[in-house]
């Protein structure tokens, strides 16, 4: 569904690629999960995506079309994207806000239908803000401004949904129950590309996981592969241990405790 094929992204007035030849694939029915530290071109990818970071080689392909050769409409009918920050110019009312969801299935200059309005409903009810519908975005908290812009994504629909840091901001029931609504959607066919630092959560629902370290890729395959001990203490530069999840048997990253005397690698 969703395939990046050797791709570099080098920002303007930058020393350094912040990705250098990363390839890989979300395929339509699985959780694809990006993980990786801080600064090592996670959310590059996803700004490349959407054609907000240039790309200096390589390509990116949505159902086997080059996304610079799609029309954005298109673009938007087949794939959502909820990036990791959005500052909108003037508040509006969280029902509106999700509507907007609608709009490249509508065009200018048509008005919704009943088809519409019940996507957005649907929408409210599975990122669990329908209460919030009247609530002006300026007074959300934080975690519940994720939900109500994971709301648009799934009220826009498409065969492709990628999410940049989704669960920021969220405890630890509401981190669930999207990670459980994105294996849904999976399960339903979607292509679910995630970025995310919770690699925890990532092992136990993704079906694989990509490792970006200094904008290349470090390990790639099922989180049995990525998740090992040796190649993310590396990545992370921290000792930590993995250990096996009790409730699903998933691996389990448990960062270790350091003394003042000992060196961090």
């Amino acid at each position: 569904m969703i395939r990046f094929d050797g791709v570099t992204v080098r920002y303007p007035g930058a020393s350094c690629d912040a990705a250098t030849y990363v390839s890989l694939e979300a395929a339509a029915g699985a959780i694809t999960a990006v993980v990786g530290p801080n600064g090592s071109g996670k959310s590059t990818l996803v700004r490349a995506l959407v054609g907000r970071a240039p790309i200096a080689h390589g390509s990116i392909f949505v159902d086997g079309r080059p996304v610079t050769a799609l029309a954005r409409d298109y673009f938007a009918r087949r794939v959502a994207v909820v990036t990791q920050r959005e500052e909108l110019a003037f508040p509006v009312v969280v029902g509106d806000y999700v509507a907007l969801g609608r709009f490249p299935h509508l065009g200018l200059w048509h008005a919704a239908t009943n088809r519409d309005h019940a996507a957005v409903d649907t929408a409210m009810g599975r990122a669990g803000v329908s209460a919030l519908r009247s609530r002006r975005i300026d007074t959300l908290s934080g975690g519940e401004w994720q939900r109500v812009r994971l709301a648009r994504a799934l009220a826009q629909g498409g065969e492709g949904l990628v999410l940049d840091e989704p669960t920021a901001f969220l405890d630890i029931a509401h981190e669930m129950e999207v990670f459980e609504l994105l294996s849904a959607l999976a399960r339903a066919g979607q292509a679910i590309l995630l970025v995310s630092h919770q690699l925890n959560l990532v092992a136990r629902f993704a079906q694989r996981m990509v490792l970006l370290h200094n904008g290349r890729v470090a390990a790639a395959g099922k989180p049995d592969d990525v998740m090992q001990a040796d190649t993310l203490q590396r990545v992370y530069e921290w000792p930590l241990v993995v250990t096996r999840d009790p409730a699903v048997g998933a691996p389990a990253l448990v960062p270790l405790r350091v003394s003042r005397s000992d060196s961090i690698p």
